[in-house]
C-alpha cells in the first residue's frame, strides 16, 4: 500500500513531540556559520519548526528571523528576546530586501519549492550572504537495536515516508543548490538516549502519524515491546548518531 503524498505541513499534528523528542545541533555548526557569514546583524531561519536551529543562532546573530508555516510547531517554540516568529512559507517571507546575512533551512529544504525560495533568498539578502541548508539521516545505534531501529524506519515505513524524503536518503545530492560552494565541516549529532525518549524520537516523525491515520495503530507500540527485549533495563542509555549532510553557499543578487 502506497500512502498519498503529503501536503506541505507533515508536522503541526505531532508538534508537540517534535518539540520534545527531536535532537539538537552542535555548537560547532553555528559557529561555522557565523564565521562565514559577512556580518552578525540578521539570520532567517526558514522552516523553523520548533526552534532547534533558531535559538543556536541567537547566540551569534543580533536578530534572528524564524519562519514556517506551522502555527502549532512555534506553539511549542521556547521563546528568545532575538528570536522574531512569523508564520509565513518559505516562498513569500515578511522580510526587508537586502537585509539579511544568513538563511538557513535546518531539516526542511527538501519541502520547499526550490525556484520560489531561492528567488526570495536573494531578493531577501546583503551581497555575499550566506545559505546553510541542512538535514540529519536516519539514526544509528550498535548492536541489534541499531537494525531492528532502521528495519523500522526504512521497510515498516517506507511507504509511509513523503516523497520528497528522497533529497535526504540521497544526502542532498539531488536537491538543487545554485550557489558558489562554501566548503562546510563534517558534523553528526550525538545524543545518550534512554529507550522512552527512542520511542518518543519515532512518534515526532511524519510517517509514523501518516500511518497512524491509515490504520488506526500507531506502529511504534509494536515496535516498542521488540526494541524492550533487546534494550534491558528501558532507563539505561545508548548513543545515538545522526550523520549530518551540510550544504552551504555565497548568495549573489544577480
Amino acid at each position: 500500500m502506497t500512502a498519498p503524498r503529503a501536503s506541505g505541513d507533515h508536522f503541526s499534528g505531532i508538534a508537540a513531540s517534535y518539540a520534545a523528542f527531536r535532537p539538537h545541533y552542535p555548537r560547532k555548526l553555528f559557529e561555522f556559520l557565523a564565521t562565514v557569514s559577512p556580518d552578525r546583524r540578521r539570520a532567517w531561519d526558514c522552516g523553523a519548526g520548533t526552534g532547534q536551529a533558531a535559538l543556536g543562532l541567537a547566540e551569534f546573530f543580533a536578530q534572528v528571523i524564524a519562519t514556517d508555516i506551522s502555527a502549532a510547531q512555534f506553539a511549542h517554540a521556547p521563546r528568545h528576546p532575538r528570536v522574531q516568529w512569523c508564520v509565513a512559507p518559505a516562498e513569500y517571507a515578511p522580510i526587508e530586501s537586502g537585509s539579511v546575512d544568513l538563511v538557513t533551512v535546518a531539516q526542511a529544504l527538501h519541502w520547499f519549492d526550490h525556484d520560489r525560495f531561492y528567488a526570495e533568498v536573494r531578493r531577501v539578502c546583503v551581497p555575499g550572504a550566506v545559505i546553510a541548508a541542512w538535514s540529519y539521516l536516519a539514526p544509528r545505534i550498535e548492536g541489534d537495536v541499531g537494525r531492528v531501529l532502521r528495519r523500522f524506519m526504512l521497510v515498516d515505513l517506507k511507504d509511509y515516508w513523503p516523497a520528497e524524503r528522497k533529497h535526504v536518503d540521497d544526502r542532498y545530492a539531488s536537491i538543487p543548490f545554485p550557489f558558489e560552494r562554501i566548503a562546510a565541516p563534517e558534523l553528526q549529532l550525538e545524543c545518550e538516549w534512554t529507550l522512552p525518549h527512542v520511542a518518543g524520537y519515532l512518534r515526532s516523525m511524519s510517517p509514523t502519524a501518516r500511518y497512524e491515520r491509515a490504520h488506526g495503530v500507531n506502529p511504534v507500540d509494536s515496535v516498542y515491546d521488540e526494541l524492550a527485549r533487546l534494550w534491558g533495563d528501558p532507563d539505561s542509555t545508548r548513543r545515538v548518531v545522526w550523520p549530518v549532510v551540510l550544504l552551504a553557499g555565497r548568495v549573489s543578487r544577480a
